[in-house]
């Protein structure tokens, strides 16, 4: 129990770093909660501050969704495949309600992208290279990004009813939850998206509009 405990704490405080608030104060003294969506996350930070700054934004919070499986499965090694997952939901929880922002983060695709490199890089290439793929015909992330999660789902289903042994059920149950999760913090994006008024993308400079 203390184990866990304290596995709960490390991984919620990983996850919790504010990484867009701190990498856009330290280069140009802004709080990205106040620009473009107003959304601590890396999309809003490519709006504001560009590709480049968006990406080691998107970086770091990857790291700290892997870092948090590796804590997990070093410190539960009892648990399984369990403790990796119980970690990397615990900091993707963290990235969206940060104790260093009033509880108000991200939308957890960073660290989940992380988190899923490190439980299952197959299933994750797949999912990336959806999005990837979604972003550049409809200039819409929030599409893209819950898209993405569920195709993680179907392709970790497919590919534990194609060899069971490879991947086991828990990890499909996990991926379906992080899925649902992605969903519920994209909902304000969903019912603009149902309202014709979701922004898109404009590539080659930022935006500051959502």
């Amino acid at each position: 129990m203390f184990t866990a405990l304290t596995v709960l704490v490390i991984c919620y405080l990983l996850g919790s770093i504010p990484t867009s608030i701190i990498v856009c104060k330290k280069l140009k003294n802004i709080d990205i909660r106040e620009h473009g969506s107003g959304n601590a996350g890396a999309t809003n930070v490519y709006r504001v501050m560009g590709l480049k700054v968006a990406l080691f934004v998107l970086a770091i919070d990857a790291l700290k969704g892997a870092v948090a499986v590796i804590v997990a499965k070093n410190m539960m090694w009892s648990w399984g495949d369990a403790a990796g997952m119980f970690g990397g939901l615990i900091a993707i929880l963290g990235h969206i309600w940060t104790v260093f922002a009033e509880f108000k983060g991200g939308k957890g695709i960073g660290p989940a992208l992380g988190v899923f490199i490190a439980l299952l890089p197959f299933q994750a290439a797949i999912s990336l290279g959806g999005w990837i793929f979604i972003v550049y015909k409809t200039k819409t992330v929030s599409i893209a990004s819950i898209s993405a999660g569920f195709l993680l789902f179907l392709s970790t289903l497919i590919t534990h009813v194609a060899c069971p042994e490879s991947t086991n059920i828990r990890l499909v149950i996990f991926t379906f939850l992080v899925a649902v999760l992605i969903v519920v913090t994209h909902r304000k994006n969903i019912g603009r998206i149902m309202a014709g008024t979701e922004n898109k993308l404009t590539f080659g400079k930022k935006d500051s509009n959502e």
